[in-house]
């Protein structure tokens, strides 16, 4: 892929900025990534395909090739009984901000099949794909609109479902990622394991390209993985603090704070296992929280939204690889430069 599939789009480094759903991952950051000499995604989750049309169009314009990221529909059911006994104890939290939290799940699949009725009708170089697998019927048609499809595993028994649903190449993540754990069985974690461990298991598994990704932060992260036999190096915590981040200004702040010197997997925010910055909402709900995806996400959402507009960084999700601390606040040009030092 470093001399064939990522050349023939222009790039010059195996480097590329992760999808991070939410706001990070803007169209600045995108087209930064891409004219440092490396790539970018878009990050499709939670937006609407009306707002994702539109930063593609951002994007587009200004000339580099990019993907974008969707979430595939994988719902982890929550009963109801679960759900209202979790509602009732974040309300005591959203009694501070005066809201009024969902007393009945909200379910749905993201918009699922508008955005792909957008990337089918107006084509991206690169489309990826987490929390689940999609059939083969949009593989198919997404490869047959002129993109290359793309999947991210955590497992090599993973890895052989992508293969067998006819993607072109798999985003291998390793447990230390930031943010939520691409795995598509969110009831239980993912095997505890390093990345290069973990590129060898799938490379063993099957023939497809690999990028790595998942703890990725430094020069010498980028080098182990593609010795291990990755094609590409994707990262994302480390480009958080940069200047063309959309991550909020708490958030920034939080990643080098020493009130926040380590990160925890949790399903408290959202109902899946995510890696964030320890702090309060961690430490008192998670030992609580249900699986229930994305049932939690939505009865979380307006409280995370409130305390992030007040700064209140003991409640607001975090989301942070292990190595968070090289995170900087720079160009990502700079953060691309430093982890490109020894390729």
């Amino acid at each position: 892929m470093s001399t064939t599939l990522l050349s023939d789009l222009g790039a010059d480094l195996p480097l590329i900025a992760a999808p991070m759903a939410g706001g990070p991952s803007t169209p600045a950051l995108v087209t930064a990534a891409a004219r440092t000499g490396g790539l970018g995604f878009l990050a499709g989750g939670y937006k609407t395909a009306q707002a994702l049309a539109g930063q593609i169009h951002t994007t587009r314009v200004e000339g580099v090739p990019f993907g974008v990221n969707l979430f595939v529909p994988n719902r982890l059911p929550v009963s109801r009984e679960e759900y209202r006994r979790y509602a009732r104890k974040m309300q005591t939290e959203a009694d501070h901000y005066g809201l009024t939290l969902p007393e009945e799940p909200v379910e749905d699949d993201d918009h699922w099949t508008d955005k792909i009725d957008l990337l089918t009708a107006s084509p991206v170089p690169w489309v990826s794909f987490t929390f689940g697998i999609p059939d083969r019927g949009v593989v198919s048609a997404l490869r047959r609109a002129g993109s290359t499809v793309l999947q991210c595993v955590t497992s090599a028994t993973e890895a052989r479902r992508a293969a067998d649903a006819g993607v072109d190449a798999l985003i291998v993540q390793a447990p230390a990622a930031g943010g939520h754990s691409a795995t598509l069985t969110p009831e239980r974690l993912p095997e505890q394991i390093s990345l290069p461990d973990l590129i060898s298991d799938v490379r063993r598994a099957v023939a497809l390209p690999l990028i790595a990704t998942g703890g990725i932060t430094t020069a010498a992260d980028v080098k182990g993985a593609l010795g291990a036999g990755a094609q590409a190096a994707m990262v994302g915590t480390v480009l958080l603090r940069t200047h063309e981040s959309g991550a909020s200004a708490p958030h920034k702040a939080a990643l080098v704070d020493p009130a926040f010197p380590t990160t925890v997997v949790t399903r408290a925010f959202t109902g899946r296992p995510a890696r964030a910055l320890r702090n309060h909402f961690t430490d008192r709900y998670d030992p609580v929280a249900p699986g229930g995806y994305p049932a939690l996400h939505h009865l979380t959402g307006p409280l995370r939204k409130a305390a992030a507009a007040a700064a209140d960084t003991q409640l607001i999700h975090l989301w942070a690889g292990t190595g968070h601390r090289q995170a900087k606040a720079e160009s990502a040009a700079a953060t691309f430069a430093r982890l490109a030092e020894h390729l």
